[in-house]
This record gives C-alpha cells, sequence and structure tokens, in this order.
C-alpha cells in the first residue's frame, strides 16, 4: 500500500515545484491532484502566468475544462505544434471531471518536447495504478495537495502570512480564524487577504480586533475562548460562550466546537500521561520545549496546558472524551431527540465541569 502523503511533505514539493519554475526548470507533464484545493490552484496560476510571455499565450497557451472536454481533444492538442517556436502550454482544469482520464496515457507514454501538459485534477486523487499516473511520476511531476491537521493548520498558517505578507499574527486572533473556518485554507486565505487590503499600510500584527471587525469571528465568544474557560472551570463563562453559540449556530456550529473540545483533551491528556511517565516508570521529565513540541502548541501557551491539566487527571479525561463522542453522536442525530445543538452543548458542558 503507498505510503499517505503528509502535510508537511506535500507544501515542502509545493515550494520546490514553484522555485523550479521561476528558476526556468519546467516538466512536459504536471499532474496535480489531491483534496486541498489551495496550492493546486497556486500551481496552475503560476504555470498559466510564468510559462509564456504575454504576447505568446493567445496562440499557444490552451485552457479547457474537463466536464466541457474528453481525453481525445486534450491530446490533440497536446501533439499540437506551437506557432512561431517556443512551447505549447496546454491546462486541462477541474480534470476529475474527465471520463476516462486513464486515457490520457496514450500522449504520456511519448509526450510532446515542445508542450507542457498541466492537468488541475482538484478534489481527489488519481488512481496510482493506472499508466497515466505512472507516466506522469516518470517523465514529469506528481504533486498530491494534502490538507491539514488541526493541529498543522496554525503554525503553516502563521509562517504563510510571514513569509507572503510580512506580518505576524496573534495566537488568540490565530486560534480564533483556525477554530472558526476548519482546515479549508483557500477560505482562509481568502479572507486574510481581504482583510489585509482593509487594514492601514505597514501594519505588521494581526489581532483579535482586526479578526473581530473584519470577518466578524466574536473575539469573546469563540472556541478559543470555550476551551480557556474550561481550563479556569469558569462555569459561568462556559454558559454564557454556549448560550452565544445557541443564538448563533450558523457561525458556531456544534460539529466544529466538539472537534476543537476533543483535540484539546487530547493535549491534557498527552501533558498528563508524560508526567506519569516521569513520576511512576522514571523516565527523564519533557522540557517545556519538548511538551510544547509534543501536542503542537506555541511554547507561549504552554502554560494554560499545564494548568489545565491539574484540574483535568487522565481519570476525567477519559470520561471527558467519552462523553464528547457521546454529544457528536446525538447532534448526529444518534440518540439526541429533539434536542437543538445549544441544549446539547451547554448539557455536555456541565458534565465536563461537574467532574
Amino acid at each position: 500500500m503507498a505510503k499517505a502523503v503528509k502535510f508537511r511533505d506535500s507544501y515542502a514539493q509545493y515550494e520546490q515545484i514553484v522555485a523550479d519554475i521561476k528558476g526556468g526548470k519546467v516538466a512536459p507533464i504536471y499532474l496535480l491532484m489531491g483534496e486541498e484545493g489551495f496550492f493546486i490552484d497556486r500551481l496552475t496560476d503560476l504555470l498559466a502566468d510564468s510559462l509564456l510571455a504575454e504576447h505568446e499565450k493567445a496562440f499557444n497557451q490552451i485552457i479547457v475544462y474537463g466536464k466541457d472536454t474528453d481525453e481525445g481533444t486534450i491530446i490533440n492538442h497536446a501533439r499540437q505544434l506551437p506557432m512561431m517556436g517556443g512551447r505549447l502550454v496546454i491546462i486541462v482544469k477541474d480534470a476529475a471531471s474527465l471520463r476516462k482520464v486513464d486515457t490520457l496515457s496514450l500522449y504520456t507514454a511519448s509526450p510532446s518536447p515542445t508542450t507542457v501538459l498541466v492537468v488541475a485534477y482538484k478534489g481527489k486523487s488519481v488512481d496510482k495504478r493506472t499508466q497515466f499516473y505512472k507516466h506522469a511520476s516518470a517523465k514529469g511531476v506528481v504533486f498530491e495537495s494534502t490538507r491539514p491537521y488541526d493541529n498543522e493548520l496554525g503554525p503553516w498558517l502563521a509562517g504563510w502570512l510571514r513569509k507572503s505578507k510580512g506580518c505576524q499574527i496573534e495566537e488568540k486572533a490565530l486560534r480564533m480564524v483556525t477554530d472558526y473556518m476548519g482546515v479549508d485554507i483557500s477560505k482562509i486565505v481568502n479572507e486574510l487577504d481581504k482583510l489585509m487590503v482593509s487594514l492601514p499600510e505597514g501594519t505588521k500584527l494581526i489581532t483579535a480586533d482586526h479578526i473581530e471587525q473584519n470577518i466578524g469571528i466574536s473575539k469573546e465568544y469563540n472556541n478559543y475562548e470555550l476551551t480557556e474557560a474550561i481550563a479556569r472551570k469558569d462555569f459561568a463563562k462556559a454558559m454564557r460562550i454556549a448560550d452565544y453559540f445557541a443564538r448563533n449556530p450558523k457561525n458556531n456550529p456544534m460539529v466544529v466546537t466538539v472537534s476543537t473540545l476533543f483535540g484539546y483533551f487530547q493535549k491534557l491528556f498527552i501533558i498528563n500521561y508524560k508526567e506519569w511517565q516521569t513520576r511512576v516508570k522514571g523516565m527523564p521529565a519533557a522540557t517545556q520545549q519538548e511538551l510544547a513540541q509534543l501536542i503542537k502548541v506555541h511554547p507561549f501557551l504552554l502554560e494554560g496546558y499545564l494548568r489545565a491539566a491539574k484540574l483535568y487527571p487522565n481519570k476525567k479525561i477519559f470520561i471527558i472524551l467519552g462523553l464528547i463522542r457521546e454529544y457528536d453522536m446525538k447532534n448526529k442525530g444518534v440518540g439526541g431527540g429533539s434536542a437543538t445543538e445549544g441544549e446539547l452543548l451547554r448539557e455536555l458542558l456541565m458534565k465536563i465541569m461537574m467532574l
């Protein structure tokens, strides 16, 4: 079985492909596939913009869409000779809509040296057993775009802002964005692009106030503040946040809150387990830097997790994780009766904080 591509490896390959294209190292075939469309779109746009001079694009660049074309037409385009020398660039967008993509192997078995074929297979991946995939892998570039896990998105996004925008982002602001929008990079980047346009020129730090004012995510009532309330066993604040979520269910779906809570208590479990290994097994105590890396949070935030871990020993966390699974199922219609999301969330939080 082929090894799954990890997000960090996918992004590292993306950066390498970008560097190669900008450096003039161009492959005859690009198969860009996978569930994360952001990087596929960026590479497709880069290839469309940089392989030909502007005056050449009218007659040497052909863009087709999978739902409006077929494999035979694509092959015929790719076998043409470019006009006035140079290269021919064929870009197939929405290629996942093609009925028999492996038919492209009739061309990729012997690609033209004067053609660059770009197949943007966004949303899923080409079967790696097909001849088309094997040809693209052997003779061109195959890029598999993988979505990050929740704990990978924040660090990547902070790095992306530093490199592409020259801007930092507060940890709370980062958590507000990622908790609210999930792991949809395209959606997040689109919102942050709009945010940067609206901020005063020269802004070097994105704050929670910026996120609230421009994206509409409450800086007081969000999943980050909810976990902070749970960490302090601040029952009153947790209920106020739950009430706010109940009044604004579209912007605060319970499925996102449940996922956030599950990830939060998983981190506390790891901290407690490492402490148990030191206390009972005599293993060396993990440094704060090691713990922060282990649970994938910024070292600045670790202190809050350490305090919370003392309030929630692992015997309680086992029960809490079970409760979170139970209420996730109730929210999805299994045993929840007629209870609303708000009612289920309040009930779940009450049970967690009474342990």
